[in-house]
């Protein structure tokens, strides 16, 4: 076991379902030895794969939460071949205050790995997860959304596979889920990965993820909430993890890679002029930004450094100098 504060109520190698929690060291005023409780589930049955899923990196992400729980909820130990670890809200704190970041330590759960066991309570959920529950996973499946400040369509992310191996068990991934979006990551990964995300964490184990962002703007999205329940009872399937599932035929996936994003430079009210998935030219005028305050002060009128087709969109109006506007994607070609 991994030198670790944080002790699981959970056993991880017992046969059935367990639900319970990951108790984080945390001294406070009203309790010198209490604990903060990370909400966690195993489900196992036999021989199979293990799949980690995770939700709540960021407390303002809902879809992942909602989705992550239900299986929780719902699935038996009758009905899984293999092992199911699930981690609705992963950031504990971060998810029951709304937030991005942890109102605890300010913490980034997503920019903090590979944590510190000793460290503040974010890094020390950080370091449980990426050398305690991801070396146990054949397979991790991570939720995001845009939270409060973005809006994604429902998109997978994944990288490139470093072996035929992992590719073929991305390729199984990104067909299963069959989300509207893929965003193809040309580079990084593998096991000498040096990002700070939980997906670099799943890249050091040698674990075989993907990523999803799904939706956004501090709210629930019906139709992209149904995508996500969709996909994830479609992956424990082709994992052969629910073979009694049956999954309903592919709606296709357009594979897209990151051009850029687009920013604020003036503060004021920020008027999209283009909505998600509609194309854009280089040059092309996508915003307006607005200056109530200051009488007679034309907006500032915002153009496109790239071409392609809007991916995400802020949801809030008011924007600072540096926020991001627009994430703007181009599909995969044939070359690449």
């Amino acid at each position: 076991m991994a030198d670790t504060l944080i002790t699981s109520e959970i056993n991880f190698e017992a046969d059935g379902k367990q639900s319970g929690y990951l108790r984080v060291p945390h001294s406070v005023d009203r309790s010198a030895y209490g604990w903060l409780p990370v909400p966690i589930t195993v489900i196992r049955n036999g021989q199979g794969p293990t799949l980690v899923l995770s939700a709540g990196v960021h407390g303002d992400e809902y879809e992942g939460q909602i989705a992550v729980s239900e299986l929780a909820n719902n699935l038996q130990a009758r009905e899984i071949r293999g092992r199911l670890i699930l981690l609705p809200m992963l950031n504990l704190p971060a998810a029951q205050a709304g937030r991005r970041v942890s109102p605890i330590d300010e913490g980034n759960l997503n920019r903090l790995y590979p944590g510190d066991p000793k460290g503040t309570p974010t890094e020390m959920i950080a370091h449980y997860h990426e050398e305690v529950i991801l070396p146990l996973a054949d397979y991790a499946v991570e939720l995001h959304s845009g939270g409060s400040s973005l809006i994604y369509p429902a998109t997978l992310l994944r990288g490139p596979g470093h072996t035929p191996e992992e590719e073929a068990g991305l390729q199984t991934l990104t067909a299963a889920f069959d989300l509207p979006y893929a965003w193809v990551f040309t580079g990084g990964g593998g096991t000498k990965s040096t990002a700070r995300t939980a997906m670099g964490a799943a890249n050091r184990k040698g674990v075989v993820n993907v990523m999803a962002e799904l939706g956004g703007g501090n709210a629930v999205t019906p139709e992209i909430l149904a995508q996500t329940r969709r996909g994830l009872r479609r992956i424990l399937h082709a994992l052969g993890m629910l073979p009694d599932y049956v999954p309903d035929a592919p709606r296709d996936t357009r594979a897209l890679h990151a051009k850029g994003l687009i920013y604020a430079y003036e503060p004021g009210l920020f008027e999209p002029l283009k909505e998600i998935g509609e194309p854009v030219a280089e040059g092309e005028i996508v915003a307006s930004i607005h200056h109530p305050e200051t009488p007679g002060r034309p907006p500032e009128k915002v153009a496109s450094p790239f071409d392609g087709m809007v991916l995400a969109k802020r949801a809030m109006a008011p924007v600072r100098r540096g926020d991001a506007i627009y994430q703007i994607a181009a599909p995969v070609s044939e070359d690449d």
